[in-house]
């Protein structure tokens, strides 16, 4: 199997592995040694473990939060997702008492690969952050 048709497979499976809250999967997929940074955070989260920590942070904000692959491209050891989210607010969220409503939106990510396979980095587009951050919203 090609390095482009192996990546592609993983992130079919981070895609279940972020839905269904897999930790073995987690590891299975993310190196241990992988580091994330989050707004949400201000220490560096580290391996599986750490980057589910994020997705359970989005889960106690929305409950029964989906993350769904609209398209991706993918080389050797990079691979460029494009994602809709979707759930309901039924938990606070950065400050944000729950609203009830049911939200969809974008999210565009890009993942690195080392040679074993498995994800190093997570890199967001950030262009929310940055104009949450410029308006106090988030540190």
């Amino acid at each position: 199997m090609s390095k482009i048709e192996r990546n592609k497979l993983a992130m079919k499976k981070f895609m279940t592995c972020i839905n269904t809250n897999d930790k073995i999967l987690a590891e299975e997929l993310i190196d241990a040694s992988a580091e994330f940074t989050t707004p949400v955070s201000d220490k560096p989260l580290y391996g599986g473990a750490g980057y589910l920590s994020v997705v359970d942070l989005m889960r106690k904000s929305f409950s029964d939060i989906r993350w769904e692959i609209v398209d991706m491209a993918v080389e050797e050891d990079k691979v460029a997702v494009s994602w809709i989210c979707s759930g309901t607010h039924d938990g606070n969220f950065m400050g944000l008492a729950p609203t009830g409503k049911k939200v969809s939106f974008s999210v565009m990510n890009f993942y690195y690969f080392n040679d074993a396979g498995k994800i190093i980095n997570d890199v967001a587009a950030q262009g929310l952050f940055g104009l949450m951050t410029a308006l106090g919203l988030i540190k």
